[in-house]
């Protein structure tokens, strides 16, 4: 059977267990540690994408209990309760996004503003969607999920590059 040479053996590199200077500190484990820097999972657009639908997740959240609280224990017609619960879940929204997701410091008035116009443009697509969608003959609920993907493509788009793109800072 044939031993495979580490990458030290291969050129002459001192091995991991004769280097230990204090220059030379760093643990060296290969020639990939070296070509791939290490990456955070959550860097970059996926995982921008993926923090801003983890707050959505909680907006959904927010959206639900307060509508349930307000219509159910505090008695508001429904319209009010909904409108309420969902500026309450934009607000949180917000907040989180522009600390955990954009990293932005301070909230502005400025950038809620333009997050609200925001939403409620994705809201414009989702429900045009579905309604259009429905109305061919698809099923409300493959629809609506559809509705909402849409959704969260354009709030997603129009929020990385609008609402806390370079000009909004």
């Amino acid at each position: 059977m044939q031993r495979f040479r580490t990458f030290s053996e291969r050129t002459g590199e001192r091995d991991e267990e004769a280097d230990t200077t204090a220059g030379n500190a760093r643990r060296r484990t290969g020639i990939l540690s070296r070509a791939l820097p290490a990456r955070n999972p959550m860097a970059g657009m996926p995982g921008l994408a993926l923090r801003f639908a983890v707050v959505g997740g909680g907006g959904v959240v927010v959206n639900t209990l307060v509508l349930y609280a307000l219509y159910h224990w505090a008695g508001l017609p429904l319209l009010a309760a909904s409108s309420i619960a969902v500026e309450l879940a934009v607000i949180h929204n917000y907040l989180l996004n522009d600390r955990w997701t954009f990293a932005a410091g301070d909230p502005s008035l400025r950038r809620f503003i333009k997050f609200n116009i925001t939403v409620l443009g994705g809201l414009g697509v989702n429900v045009l969607i579905v309604w259009t969608l429905v109305r061919t003959g698809m099923h409300l609920l493959l629809a609506n999920c559809l509705g909402i993907a849409a959704a969260f493509a354009v709030n997603f788009a129009s929020s990385t590059g609008w609402v806390w793109g370079r000009r909004s800072r």
